[in-house]
């Protein structure tokens, strides 16, 4: 199977989990502030897990509403797996549902005991857990990649100045 990632992108934070290498438990890895600034911190540190873990695919929630349909915070999140199918061209990034994780993510912190001003460090993680782990399922018992497949367009930043 091989290690993948989950990804939870919301606007002020991003969850990370990654799966065991037999692609059968999501854990959580990290939460990562945002960085809306064309420098993208959080995008090259999703990129940079993604290779350091061998990650055959990275999962990318995308959040739509109950009826379906898709919002600002979907074509933020669409935007962002764009900008890391290019970094890890030609890995795979694919987009999932996610609809109710962040629900679920406080519930479950709740459930444990955790405080619930003490949920925002970790319920990004919480998130990219289920994100990752629904998706485990769905390929387990599909035996097919779930969600969209994100194609990479554009090509990758340059990381050194032309003299």
């Amino acid at each position: 199977m091989g290690r993948c990632l989950g990804v939870d992108v919301g606007e002020v934070r991003v969850g990370v989990a990654e799966s065991d290498p037999d692609g059968i438990l999501a854990t959580p890895v990290d939460t990562l502030p945002r960085d809306h600034e064309p420098t993208k911190t959080d995008v090259y540190a999703v990129a940079r897990l993604a290779a350091e873990r061998g990650a055959r695919v990275v999962y990318v929630g995308l959040p739509r509403s109950m009826s379906g349909t898709e919002g600002e915070a979907a074509r933020r999140a669409r935007g962002y797996a764009r900008e890391l199918a290019v970094l890890l061209a030609p890995g795979s990034v694919r987009l999932v549902d996610e609809r109710l994780t962040t629900v679920q993510s406080h519930r479950q912190l709740y459930a444990s005991g955790r405080a619930g001003r003490q949920h925002r460090a970790v319920v990004d993680q919480v998130a990219a857990v289920l994100i990752l782990q629904g998706a485990l399922d769905a390929e387990r018992s599909t035996g097919a990649l779930p969600g969209d497949v994100v194609t990479a367009v554009g090509r990758k930043p340059r990381t050194k100045e032309r003299s």
